[in-house]
């Protein structure tokens, strides 16, 4: 019973310590980089970002009152834990990007004379830095069961009803939509938008990746005779630590009686399974594709909420 606990404890820590990093990430891509390059982004926070424009009222604290109904919303469909995480997110995330505002453009050219932002007037590098800042601290978000609010709780609404779209492109049209504001917002209008949508393809993509990228596969089919394959099941076990399945099978043409061998490792490992399978048997048939998901031990699992 102590040891469950210790490891429910264990689980907590190492998810909200992920959380927090992606909380840090946040403020850095959308302050230090979208904001301060003159560009605006998706979501919640890029209504901050237009806003912020219009107004000059702070993002951090835009993004907090736009996301405080819509997390009693997430509230009501996702549970007390998803709330907790959540507004744990919004706090500190809000904090960090008034916090990021008040340093870099207030607090240091006031004392030094010294505009420390934006890093660089490109606004390439802004948009698409930016976004993979953006995109990596809200997928590791995403990835430990929480959101930042904003948009994000009804994208995952709509994530439970269409389960077969993914996160990040439910995300990338809802910015478009709210992307196309910026023509309202800023001056010189078609360069804002372009990099700004730019900015938003480079979020989804990099989102995406954080999201799902872990959870990806080689599948391998390896089709052989008995002692060869008997062999490489040996090694694929001791040496890289993988399972496999071994299924009997038949050739259509000869009648030879065969053994396929299915294993699925991470893509860093193929390349070594590849060489075993040539060092065994130059004969033996090989199809191998990729597993987007793969649920069971050493990956997902089964139980683990879809994103």
């Amino acid at each position: 019973m102590e040891n469950e606990r210790r490891i429910v404890v264990k689980g907590y820590i190492k998810k909200y310590l992920l959380i927090t990093l992606g909380c840090i990430l946040y403020p850095v891509g959308v302050v230090m980089f979208l904001q301060a390059g003159g560009l605006a982004g998706g979501g919640a926070t890029g209504i901050a970002l237009i806003i912020n424009e219009v107004t000059g009222v702070s993002t951090g604290i835009i993004a907090f009152i736009i996301n405080v109904p819509l997390m009693l919303w997430g509230w009501k469909v996702f549970g007390r834990e998803f709330f907790l995480s959540t507004l744990y997110v919004i706090a500190l995330s809000s904090l960090l990007m008034w916090l990021t505002e008040r340093i870099f453009f207030d607090w240091v050219p006031a004392a030094y004379g010294v505009n420390l932002l934006p890093f660089t007037d490109n606004r390439l590098i802004n948009a698409v830095t930016g976004g993979a800042i953006f995109g990596f601290g809200m997928g590791l978000i995403f990835r430990c069961g929480s959101s930042s609010g904003g948009t994000d709780i009804p994208v995952k609404i709509l994530k439970k009803k269409f389960r077969h779209i993914s996160t990040g492109l439910i995300t990338m049209v809802s910015d478009i939509i709210i992307v196309s504001c910026t023509i309202f917002a800023y001056d010189d209008k078609l360069e804002v938008l372009f990099y700004t949508v730019l900015s938003v393809v480079v979020f989804t993509l990099v989102f995406d990746w954080v999201l799902y990228g872990g959870n990806s596969a080689k599948m391998v089919f390896i089709i052989a005779e008995e002692e060869p394959a008997n062999r490489i099941c040996k090694r694929v076990l001791n040496e890289l630590d993988a399972g496999a399945t071994f299924v009997d099978a038949q050739g259509a043409y000869s009648g030879a009686m065969k053994k396929i061998l299915l294993c699925v490792v991470k893509p860093i490992i193929y390349p070594r399974l590849r060489d075993i399978v040539r060092e065994e048997d130059k004969k033996a048939f090989m199809i191998v594709s990729s597993a987007k998901e793969i649920y069971g031990e050493g990956y997902l699992s089964p139980d683990k909420e879809e994103i």
